[in-house]
This record gives C-alpha cells, structure tokens and sequence, in this order.
C-alpha cells in the first residue's frame, strides 16, 4: 500500500518548528514617506496605521526619496512607461540601462558593467559561470560569504574551499595545496553585513596575485558610503585596480534597486552571453535604471551624505557604548547589538515597535548562528540626535522588564 505525503501537514510542522525555535520570519507591513525618511507608516494588523521610525533599512542614505533621483525615474516614467516588454536580449535594452552599465565601470575604475535585477541575482550570474566556464576552477571563498555567493559557487559546479573569514593566511594554505595550473577564484566581501568588519582586501589580493588567481569582490554594503566618490572600500583604499570583478547592488546606499558586476570587458560579456539566471529575465524598468544612474551621479558629486551618515554612526555607537547596549564595536556604518536569544531577541523588538514605534527587524538563524541572534541597526543622514536618544532610552526601559542588556 502507497502511503502518500500529507503536503499541508508537513508544511505546518515546518512552520511550528521554526516557531518554536524562534526562526519564523514576521513582515511588518510600512508605507514609506517620501521627504518624511526615516518615518514610515506602520500598518497594524487591525487594520490602524501609525508611524514608526525606522532604523534597519538599507537605504543607508536615504536615496530613496532624494529629489534628484525622483525627478529621474518620473520624468523616464512619463517618457517610456512602466516596464521594458523583455529580455536584455528581446527588447528589453533600453539607453538608460546602458547608460547606467557606463556610469558603474566608471565608478569602479572597469571596462565594463552588466546590471542584474538584483544584487542576489548578480553574484548567483557571475560565480555560477565564471566557475563554471573555466576547466577545472577551484573557487576560494570566505567563511562568512553571502548566501547569493554560495549559491552562485554551488551552481558553478567548481571545486571549492572555504578559508577562515578574512584570515589570508588560512588562504594562502589553501591555495598552495592546489596544482598551480588550475584556475583560481577567490571571492570575498567588502564590508560583511552582520558584524560591519572590513575584509584585509590587499593582503586578499596579494595571496590571489602570487597563485594567479582572479579576484571577485562584493562590495554591496560599502558602494555609495565609502570613498573619495562612493565607489566602495577598494576605492577608499586605492585598491579597484587589483581586483579583477567588482560587485555591487543599486538597492542599498543608492536608494533604487537591482545589483551589478564591472570588470574586464571580455569577462563580462562571456557571463552577459551565457549567464542564464541573466538572460532569462525581463529586465529592470528603464525608470528604475534612471534613478539608480541618478543616485550614482549624484553620490560621487556630493561627499556631504556619507559624511553626515558617518557622523550619525560615531554619535549613536558612542551612546550606545556609555548606556551599556551589548553593540559590537565595528568599523562600518553597521551596528550589530547582540541579543544572543532568538525569542528574547524577537520580544525585544516586538516591545520596541508595540511601545515606543520603534522598528528594528530581529536578525536570527540561519541568517546569523544560533545563540547569535542580534539586531542590526542601520543609522542614516536623517536620523536626528532626539531619534537616537528615544532608542537608547527605550532600549534600557525594556530591559528593567526583560532584563536583556549583559549587567558587568
């Protein structure tokens, strides 16, 4: 006798596991408020609105409603419509894509550029052929890659070792062991997202040079925020020459949305040519691809943005650091405050929105390792010092009721 599956039984067992483990992943429903950054409208399940102030988005500039780039992408709007009609391939080219695919190569110093519907879409494009297009690839990837880079080094089908995150030595132990005449990979972030540390990118590209590896650098955390012109980390520390494919995403500091490769030219047209994941999808609105372009332009033109973004992080982390806040103590414009309980860590949060309109999403397995579970807290140009005050004062209120600050 054939014992079928019960598909919705087994899906509700799924489910109350990861309730159970505190791993259920809850959407709160906003309404974002052009010219009113970082307020947002927060729509309750019964059916009430108020506004909350938002402090986990990564529109880190607040680009999102920057006039510059609203003008763009209504005027591109008014002019050629909603969507493209296709593929890159099939119609779907439109000027304003090759105009941004210019402007990125031009940001990271690159012959070239190809821009993907989104940042996850791009590292899954480029990894899965690049590992895949070279006979007998070894691809080397840090510990604490992206998922988008896993899966894109998995679909590659190349051999692959893991080095200990950001550690070059553990590296260059892996990559001697490997016949030299084998083709190389290494791929690596910028600035990693749940901790805010920064990858030893020259010592990276040192290990890389002496085995004659090539270099695939993500760099969506750090695009727009860092550097003379937002061109990312390797352009803040002169280093955009030595890595061979750069990574971004428009939908962070850029406001927008969609991801990004530049590199070589004949390394981006081989994974334009047969990346599938690429040439199977319709492309961004040409509106989308404006707004991003104009973001960009006016990024690297105007300094003041990140400055003052920058100003607001050493503010905040400084009285998160004399109030006690477990906050880790980064390098970046990410601020990680550890909870260490997946329910403590949902509570707090829950607490934080019901009570104060605060919202901060809960970061839990399997985005972070269990007993990791933190908040990621974001801070931006808008952020103003009563914003911060009110969070601080609101973290250390909820912890006199669920005791979840560390007591030195």
């Amino acid at each position: 006798m054939v014992v079928y599956m019960n598909f919705t039984e087994k899906c509700e067992h799924l489910i109350s596991e990861m309730k159970n483990d505190g791993r259920y992943r809850t959407f709160i429903e906003l309404e974002r408020l052009a010219g009113d950054f970082p307020t947002a409208l927060r729509y309750k399940p019964d059916g009430s609105k108020e506004p909350v102030t938002v402090w986990c988005s990564n529109d880190y500039l607040g680009m999102g409603q920057h006039p510059a780039v609203l003008t763009a992408m209504h005027e591109t709007l008014d002019q050629c419509g909603a969507g493209t009609g296709g593929t890159r391939n099939i119609s779907g080219t439109n000027k304003q894509h090759v105009d941004l695919e210019s402007e990125l190569a031009s940001l990271h110093h690159k012959e070239s550029g190809l821009i993907f519907t989104s940042g996850w879409i791009s590292n899954l494009a480029a990894l899965g052929t690049l590992g895949h297009i070279f006979p007998d690839c070894v691809i080397f990837s840090d510990a604490l890659n992206h998922n988008s880079m896993i899966e894109g080094i998995r679909r590659s089908g190349a051999e692959k070792y893991i080095f200990r995150h950001n550690d070059y030595a553990h590296l260059d132990e892996l990559m001697k062991q490997v016949d030299p005449a084998r083709p190389k990979i290494v791929a690596f972030e910028s600035v990693y997202s749940m901790d805010g540390d920064i990858a030893p990118i020259k010592e990276i590209c040192d290990v890389a040079d002496k085995y004659n590896a090539l270099t695939y650098l993500d760099e969506v955390h750090a695009v727009g925020l860092y550097g003379p012109h937002g061109g990312g980390i390797a352009e803040r520390d002169g280093l955009s020459d030595r890595l061979t494919i750069i990574e971004g995403t428009l939908a962070k500091a850029f406001g927008v949305m969609g991801g990004y490769i530049t590199g070589p030219k004949a390394l981006i047209d081989v994974i334009r040519s047969l990346a599938s994941s690429f040439i199977f999808s319709t492309s961004l609105p040409p509106y989308v691809a404006a707004g991003a372009l104009a973001a960009i332009k006016h990024i690297r033109k105007h300094p003041e943005g990140r400055e003052k973004q920058a100003y607001n992080v050493k503010i905040l982390k400084k009285k998160m650091q004399d109030a006690g806040i477990p906050v880790l103590d980064t390098e970046t414009h990410i601020l990680p405050v550890i909870v260490g309980d997946a329910h403590l860590c949902r509570q707090l949060t829950d607490k934080l929105l019901d009570e104060y309109n605060i919202y901060v999403q809960p970061i839990n397995y399997p985005t972070v390792p269990k007993g990791q579970e933190r908040m990621r807290v974001t801070v931006t140009p808008y952020h103003t010092e009563d914003d911060m005050d009110l969070l601080i004062n609101s973290f250390l209120k909820i912890d006199k009721n669920i005791n979840w600050i560390p007591k030195k």
